[in-house]
């Protein structure tokens, strides 16, 4: 199979943004890999452990997957997996370096493509450096089962915009209202705007128990159904567990730090529902790359 030529992001003196379409129907260039958002309305409800713990799990099962910082200015996945990347999308941004040449190896496998951290101008950057980077990010997807993005958390312009690459979105919550109040408002934005491949699916993280999840995921979902018009799944819910916070003292997944905790055995529990790994020899997989894997819908 021929490689995909390898794309540097190059600043153009005067060149003029074009206006990104709402719904993006052309996903040519895009990563084709299955790629899943894992995105909140506010910070500081477990988004990123999620998401750098879903990885591992997924690893663990045999996936090959790329795991993607969407947080441009406030990146974090790198402290988590314990790794020290030299370069990052910011040098992508300013034309440097190319995706191939800042993706770093963390555990068991996962390819990390780290972001800046303390940059706060690429909080927000514009339509056409942002429409590159999506496009860049099919470059290293070639030899990935699955790609998953950690977005910023809010409901600004770059998060929805990677919502949309998805083709499954996992919204964070915690049972706390302000943290509901805020996932229904991230996933009224997303239905509003359009474009998605799918509905959003809600993660309920720190939940004190089974009748704690539950009572978080229903109240949700009747909103959803009353105001939105639609019924909201839950892909799953983690429990509140000390062991996490210890595992990013360490700078060290839980997955791998504390294997049989709690919280473990709930990020292994999402990524066996996210994740059917489908026997299939070479030939078949790059005539059907979509076909080699299934993510439930």
């Amino acid at each position: 199979m021929s490689r995909r030529p390898n794309v540097k992001l190059v600043p153009v003196q005067g060149s003029v943004a074009p206006q990104a379409q709402p719904e993006h129907p052309a996903q040519l260039g895009r990563p084709r890999v299955r790629t899943i958002v894992v995105t909140s309305g506010k910070g500081g409800v477990g988004k990123s452990n999620l998401a750098a713990n879903l990885a591992l799990a997924l690893a663990e099962r045999g996936a090959r997957i790329v795991l993607v910082d969407g947080d441009l200015a406030q990146a974090n996945l790198d402290i988590l997996l314990g790794v020290h990347p030299r370069y990052d999308l910011q040098h992508v941004l300013s034309g440097q370096k190319t995706m191939d040449e800042i993706v770093v190896n963390g555990p068991a496998g996962v390819k990390l493509v780290p972001a800046a951290s303390g940059a706060p101008e690429l909080a927000e950057i514009d339509d056409f450096r942002r429409e590159a980077l999506l496009r860049a990010l099919g470059t290293v997807d070639e030899h990935a089962d699955l790609m998953i993005i950690d977005t910023a958390s809010g409901v600004s312009r770059q998060v929805t915009e990677f919502c949309r690459l998805g083709h499954e979105v996992l919204v964070v919550t915690t049972p706390e209202m302000p943290a509901f109040s805020d996932a229904y408002a991230l996933i009224k934005l997303l239905q509003k705007q359009g474009g998605l491949n799918h509905a959003p699916r809600l993660v309920v993280n720190m939940t004190t128990g089974d009748e704690e999840a539950d009572d978080t995921a229903h109240r949700i979902k009747l909103v959803a159904r009353r105001f939105l018009g639609f019924e909201l799944e839950c892909a799953g819910t983690v429990p509140f567990d000390p062991s996490v916070a210890r595992a990013v003292r360490a700078q060290e997944p839980v997955v791998t730090a504390f294997p049989k905790s709690p919280a473990a055995a709930a990020y292994r529990a999402l990524a066996a529902r996210l994740w059917k790994p489908v026997t299939t020899g070479p030939a078949l997989r790059e005539e059907f790359p979509q076909q080699s894997q299934r993510l439930e819908a």
